[in-house]
């Protein structure tokens, strides 16, 4: 069975472009365009990975974050961030909050694909799954 990973950005082209990258990669993918809807996928579909965007509509990355990590059911799904503007101290906050990684926008689709394997153990490297 595919792990199943949720894709959040508020740019289509960008959710378009991971989620045929993963999908080539025999990932199962589901999308949301904004925080609101973010919040209700992983709850209802219960992922294995969120790649979140930072800056968003209707709920930034940040408060999807702490919403996920305050709930039960979602606090240890892991969280990969992606950003078009970054930042030294957001990096620091989220990297300490327990997100898995943080990715800078334009990114190479093989550094990300290779982020989302380790994550979720395919690949080399220590990061806890679910």
């Amino acid at each position: 069975m595919p792990k199943k990973i949720l894709v959040v950005d508020d740019e289509p082209n960008i959710l378009r472009l991971i989620a045929s990258r993963l999908e080539a990669n025999n990932y199962e993918v589901i999308t949301a365009l904004d925080g609101f809807y973010a919040i209700k996928k992983a709850h209802d579909e219960n992922p294995d990975l969120i790649i979140l965007d930072i800056r968003m509509p209707a709920g930034g990355g940040m408060s999807v974050f702490d919403n996920l990590r305050a709930n039960n059911s979602t606090m240890m799904i892991p969280v990969i961030f992606i950003t078009a503007h970054p930042n030294e101290d957001i990096w620091r906050e989220v990297m300490k909050k327990g997100a898995e990684g943080f990715i800078t926008k334009p990114f190479n689709a093989d550094d990300l694909l290779a982020k989302v394997k380790e994550v979720l153990k395919e690949g080399i490297g220590n990061a806890e799954q679910k």
